[in-house]
């Protein structure tokens, strides 16, 4: 009798212990949510970097911090992107303007996509690849070489040796850049285009791995061009790569989320680089 008495208030302690550590885990999210939501929302939102198109600034694995407040506050500010199910207007509370060389995150405007580039052009500008070369209102943006690395694409797995040039905006922004030498499977960036003019409330993005980043330069012929060959205008139809995916073309100021301005850490461990990790992977300002 005494066995079954012990028995039964042992059961009714770890039931006891189990609904208090239960409640204690309710109380946790319950506080920790809100501040979460609201720190995501006004300060800080963590990114994570899924493909390899802004190598080697970032690379597969890195979670990035994304300033919010950088630009101000649009619909896509919200974090998870509820903004876009939500009636709100169009529009920038507390705009700031974004500069040439920033590291952008933004919501792809054709597609239910998050995406990170770098920002190369502003509105107005003239814009011109010429055998990955950056022609940038006529001028061309000043490369230096740095060295040449090999690496195992991520999505195909082939080894591939790319040219890493210090690329320095007119505004004296300076960023690496890859150059691929050799070809590459599937589908390759155009190392020449046509000539992009800016329009105004939008930007031009591109990738720092120039042969391996889905950016502005992916045009077609859905975006037509004017008599001088120019491409000047915001919301062509949207052009499909491989029949499924819209290109990017120039990118609303609304659909700007934030400014990723450090590395926090990686969850990359390097194995496909031949050159060795690339170093300075925690805490690494942009």
């Amino acid at each position: 009798m005494n066995d079954i008495t012990e028995d039964n208030q042992e059961k009714a302690s770890l039931l006891e212990r189990g609904l208090g550590e239960l409640k204690e885990l309710i109380v946790t999210i319950a506080v920790f949510l809100p501040v979460w939501f609201f720190v995501s929302l006004f300060f800080y939102e963590l990114r994570s970097i899924p493909s390899e198109s802004m190598v080697p600034n970032l690379q597969v694995g890195d979670r990035v911090a994304v300033s919010k407040f950088a630009y101000g506050y649009s619909r896509y500010s919200l974090p998870l992107g509820v903004g876009r199910f939500l009636p709100l207007g169009e529009g920038r509370m507390f705009a700031g303007e974004p500069e040439r060389g920033d590291v952008v995150v933004f919501r792809h405007p054709h597609q239910d996509r998050v995406m990170i580039k770098r920002l190369i052009g502003l509105p107005g500008d003239r814009i011109q690849a010429v055998d990955n070369l950056i022609l940038l209102n006529g001028e061309p943006m000043r490369q230096e070489p740095v060295r040449r690395v090999s690496y195992h694409e991520h999505r195909y797995g082939q080894l591939l040796n790319a040219d890493e040039l210090m690329e320095t905006t007119p505004d004296g922004v300076s960023y690496l850049v890859h150059d691929i030498v050799e070809e590459m499977p599937g589908d390759r960036q155009p190392r020449a285009t046509p000539v992009f003019v800016v329009p105004e409330g939008h930007y031009f993005f591109m990738g720092d791995n120039r042969d391996n980043s889905t950016d502005a330069r992916a045009l077609s012929g859905h975006c037509p061009q004017n008599s001088e060959g120019v491409i000047d205008r915001a919301g062509c139809t949207p052009a499909r790569r491989y029949g499924q995916e819209a290109s990017i073309g120039f990118v609303p100021f609304d659909n700007l989320i934030g400014r990723a301005d450090t590395v926090l850490f990686t969850l990359n461990f390097c194995s496909r680089y031949e050159s060795g990790c690339p170093e300075g992977r925690v805490w690494k300002s942009l």
